[in-house]
């Protein structure tokens, strides 16, 4: 028999498990109470005592518990730590993109207090800024909300009513209807280490200045797409953050900024402003792009990456909103500077990152189409069909890369992808069984395999109700096997050993 005292002492996940049982169940506090109270009245919890329990603040007594337990057909251990069930612990992420999360359990080890504590200090240890926290808070939250920001889409609407494409007079009329005042300066690139160590030009392509005095560098004058996003930017500083400008520089290159190495330590307003930055370069986005013409002209375009001519700016623009404005949420993209070094990440389909922006590693999977582009010359575009496995089972990804220059002269690669699992099961395919053939094909071929004829039809047909033009195209090559580490590689012979 079971006492209150050894509960207690066994209950660290029970909440844990309580909230996702509730939540895999479509139940509300209030429904999960009112279940409870048909099976034992007296024993039952208020909605305001469970939402305690699932908090981790209260430990139910042992009735309650066994209340609980009858409601999920569980037996009563099951909820106790000896009972780890791990993917009951595992918070649902349903189709929300980024990696998957844990449960906060202990509950008392992840207090608010022990939390600000521990967090500066795992953040001195392993050399991360309090920046680059803070730009990893912003990320899981964007995947977390697979770019849906509707309240930044209306401001940017409501100062650019919708217009597409607008020029660069037309954007230099609203700084001027917002009090900013534009002047000229001249800077050339310069060539700095970056944050991971790697030698790339880099060069200062605007600040701002209160109470009211934007400076551009004249480089800009020769690459009006740029202009427009800096612009843009700028105009989304003073009207989301009235003018505050404070941490508003911009620059291009392969260095995330042209400041030295930041302190570990985190400041609340590290994190105000990283904030504030991807606010302001959402605002730009939805301005440039705004959601209703831009999907439009994607419709009409089969989602190209040359769309971004016809909407009048940059491709590297063009394909984030892509992951914004299309109906279909599952996206990633990536921005990457050299083979093993990502500068920006967008995963709203939680694919696993094929390397981090904050340190540079020495085996990437060569496969990657990001990667690969790096070594195909003359070519503005290539498809890519892959497999990979995501939590032990392969998914399948397709993706389109380009290769650009930046204003410095740095070449990298720009990658928008979509999963292609959730598409193929909605028009009743079982994705996972396909996703395995496909993987055993490209097992058997050395990594890469012609696609069978029925597997094409089926991704053809996913391509035509997607309306993306190089997914179609994608399906007539081989499709690739890639992984997230070179040293766990699942081709045969491994790639990671051979090149050892």
């Amino acid at each position: 028999m079971k006492t209150n005292k050894s509960l207690i002492r066994k209950s660290h996940f029970l909440g844990t498990k309580i909230r996702n049982l509730r939540k895999r169940n479509n139940l509300t506090m209030e429904d999960l109470s009112t279940r409870c109270i048909r099976i034992n009245p007296e024993q039952a919890p208020s909605v305001s005592y469970l939402s305690m329990i699932e908090r981790g603040k209260r430990t139910p007594s042992v009735g309650m518990l066994e209340v609980i337990a009858t409601v999920f057909q569980k037996d009563l251990d099951w909820f106790l730590d000896g009972d780890d069930a791990v993917p009951d612990l595992r918070p649902e992420k349903g189709n929300k993109g980024g990696i998957s999360g844990i449960a906060l359990e202990p509950g008392f080890l992840f207090s608010n207090d022990i939390l600000q504590i521990a967090i500066p200090e795992m953040l001195s240890q392993t050399g991360t800024s309090g920046k680059q926290f803070a730009q990893l808070l912003i990320r899981a939250h964007q995947e977390h909300n697979q770019n849906h920001f509707p309240e930044l889409e209306r401001a940017a609407e409501d100062v650019g009513q919708k217009r597409m494409p607008l020029s660069v007079d037309d954007l230099m009329r609203i700084t001027k209807q917002l009090g900013l005042t534009v002047r000229w300066f001249n800077e050339a690139p310069k060539e700095l280490l970056d944050e991971l160590g790697v030698l790339s030009k880099n060069v200062s392509t605007s600040y701002f200045t209160p109470p009211g005095t934007l400076y551009l560098n004249s480089l800009l004058k020769a690459v009006p797409t740029r202009l427009k996003y800096e612009l843009a930017v700028h105009i989304g500083h003073a009207v989301l953050h009235n003018k505050d400008g404070v941490k508003s520089s911009m620059s291009i290159g392969g260095a995330h900024d042209n400041e030295p190495s930041q302190s570990s330590s985190v400041q609340p307003q590290d994190i105000l402003h990283a904030w504030r930055d991807f606010e302001s370069s959402f605002f730009a986005g939805a301005l440039l792009c705004p959601k209703l013409p831009f999907r439009q002209l994607l419709d009409r375009q089969g989602y190209e990456i040359s769309s971004h001519l016809q909407a009048g700016v940059s491709a590297s623009v063009a394909m984030r909103r892509m992951t914004a404005v299309s109906p279909y949420t599952h996206w990633h993209y990536f921005d990457a500077y050299t083979p093993g070094k990502l500068k920006a990440v967008y995963r709203g389909n939680g694919i696993p990152l094929p390397w981090g922006n904050m340190r540079q590693v020495q085996d990437p999977c060569q496969h990657w189409a990001v990667f690969r582009m790096f070594d195909v010359d003359d070519v503005a575009s290539s498809a890519q069909l892959s497999l990979l496995d995501v939590n032990g089972m392969p998914r399948i990804y397709c993706c389109e890369s380009t290769k650009v220059k930046d204003l410095a002269g740095n070449t990298h690669v720009l990658c928008a992808g979509i999963d292609l699992n959730p598409a193929l099961l909605a028009q009743g395919v079982d994705a996972d069984s396909m996703a395995g053939e496909l993987k055993q094909l490209c097992v058997s071929s050395a990594g890469g395999a012609k696609i069978p004829a029925t597997i094409k039809t089926a991704l053809s047909s996913v391509a035509n109700i997607l309306n993306i033009n190089w997914v179609a195209r994608s399906v007539q090559k081989p499709a690739q096997l890639i992984c997230a580490r070179g040293n766990s590689c699942p081709r045969s012979p491994e790639c990671y050993r051979c090149a050892g």
